[in-house]
């Protein structure tokens, strides 16, 4: 056997930062009455590919906090992270990029949108885990539904 038969792939983090971010407080005066806010959380993933074997995966959260029907604030954070990715065949290419990447990035936007929502003097806002593994098998249902379709009709 060969070397290059005996390697396997190889997968790293090379760089972790914030992408985009931002804050909004739309009326101060939300301050002044009782504190009982409904949140409305949205979650995005994207990639891209940089090169051959760089690929930069990005987990956006956005969230928006409505006191009695007011928007108290919009808090957006996109984390972003490149990742070196060589010898992974296409079908774990797509799960590594489409689940593991944001599993590893998830923490990271969670604490800066706790720390954004902090310094705009808000309660502490820890958002809730997430299952990007549940969330990619998902969406590749979803697709292969949509093949299924479009090939009987």
């Amino acid at each position: 056997m060969s070397d290059n038969q005996n390697q396997g792939g190889q997968f790293g983090l090379e760089r972790l930062f914030v992408k985009d971010l931002s804050f909004e407080v739309p009326s101060s005066k939300v301050f002044l009455g009782e504190w009982k806010p409904e949140m409305d959380v949205q979650l995005n993933t994207e990639t891209n590919r940089l090169d051959d074997t760089h690929f930069e995966v990005a987990v956006t959260v956005t969230v928006t906090a409505k006191n009695a029907d007011v928007v108290a604030f919009v808090a957006e954070v996109k984390q972003a992270g490149i990742f070196l990715i060589t010898g992974v065949p296409d079908e774990q290419l797509t799960q590594l990029v489409g689940a593991y990447c944001p599993n590893i990035l998830f923490p990271y936007v969670r604490e800066a949108i706790s720390d954004v929502v902090n310094r705009g003097s808000f309660p502490q806002l820890l958002l809730a885990p997430v299952n990007f593994d549940a969330l990619f098998a998902q969406a590749q249902q979803q697709r292969a539904q949509q093949q299924q379709q479009g090939t009987l009709q």
